[in-house]
């Protein structure tokens, strides 16, 4: 599939078929998430798989928004691994773990897999939920699973602002 082919088809879905997502397309998503470029190259994700029931309820009770996905990546960034701009302090944390959201997103797309960038979630909920260390910030979740027979795009998915609009 060529890329413009990708990131013109591919819509966030909100609704699954229950089919398991087979391990090599779990590890090809993985592998496109560790060649995610970050801020000098600290690559400060952390990256949590949950697929077993007990694990995805507690996704549930931190978010409305799994959707009946099989698979959620929990997409973290350690803030002792971060850079800094050393113009201001600004952390790269959160820009670092969502191009590596993006990369895991169009990669489980070109692999057929549909999946949806979540950030409405209780990060304290989850931090508790999971027992993820000190200093991890969860930034995404990403459900990822096979879209569900009736999985349609939003009807603003296609409402894009003219470019004009967009530069400055």
């Amino acid at each position: 599939m060529e890329f413009q082919e990708l990131i013109t088809n591919r819509y966030s879905t909100r609704a699954f078929a229950d089919a398991p997502v087979e391990r090599e397309k779990l590890g090809a998503i993985l592998a496109s998430a560790r060649l995610a470029p970050t801020a000098h190259n600290s690559q400060p994700q952390r990256i949590k798989i949950v697929s077993a029931p007990e694990e995805l309820a507690k996704i549930d009770d931190c978010s409305p928004c799994r959707y009946g996905a099989p698979v959620v990546f929990v997409i973290c960034y350690d803030g002792a691994e971060t850079w800094r701009r050393p113009f201001d302090g600004v952390n790269s944390g959160v820009v670092d773990a969502s191009i590596v959201t993006a990369h895991m997103m169009l990669q489980a797309e070109a692999l057929g897999l549909a999946s949806c960038w979540v950030m409405f979630f209780n990060p304290e909920k989850l931090i508790k939920a999971f027992g993820l260390a000190e200093g991890l910030t969860p930034i995404a979740l990403l459900p990822v699973g096979y879209g569900a027979p009736d999985a349609a795009p939003s009807p603003f998915h296609t409402d894009r602002k003219p470019l004009s609009e967009l530069l400055l």
